[in-house]
């Protein structure tokens, strides 16, 4: 999937982390469930339930899972398109409340600096998304990528703590 690029249609974040571009990309896919906040605004499962997983490789899931009144309850976020440690990672990215068919993609790049490395998170297709969907919380479009910058930005802040040297 690659989802046209249009004016108002992608937040990006940037980030600095004194690792080398490898141990980032591998803090981001195999210890997310580490520094993914947690709460409402970040996952589904409630409090400290639930893990969030990116599956390695091409194809592979991005999902949360955790114990429902009915046993294990699996939301696939999305599913990766390109695995390319450590340069680049991409997968789709779908809110719980998408529709079949609908998604966005996530595209994270790992790109050295003089300190370690900076790590861009980009979140874009949202012109594919319809005005009027809940995920938009009513706002017009410049607005709504703004949140959706800052909703990352929240996010990534403890990604930067756990990098920590």
């Amino acid at each position: 999937m690659s989802s046209p690029r249009t004016p108002g249609d992608q937040a990006s974040v940037t980030i600095g982390l004194a690792i080398s571009p490898l141990e980032a990309f591998e803090v981001f896919t195999q210890d997310i469930d580490l520094w993914w906040r947690r709460g409402p605004r970040f996952r589904n499962a409630r409090g400290e339930q639930g893990i969030v997983c990116i599956e390695p490789g091409v194809g592979g899931r991005v999902f949360e899972s955790f114990d429902g009144p009915s046993g294990e309850v699996a939301i696939e976020m999305g599913r990766t398109e390109v695995w390319d440690p450590p340069h680049r990672l991409l997968f789709a990215w779908r809110f719980s409340n998408f529709a079949p068919g609908e998604s966005t993609e996530v595209e994270v790049l790992f790109q050295p600096s003089a300190n370690g490395c900076r790590v861009t998170v980009m979140h874009r297709g949202w012109s594919q998304v319809r005005p009027d969907h809940p995920a938009r919380h009513g706002l017009p479009s410049a607005e709504f990528i703004r949140m959706i910058g800052l909703w990352w930005a929240d996010l990534l802040r403890p990604l930067a703590e756990r990098s920590k040297r």
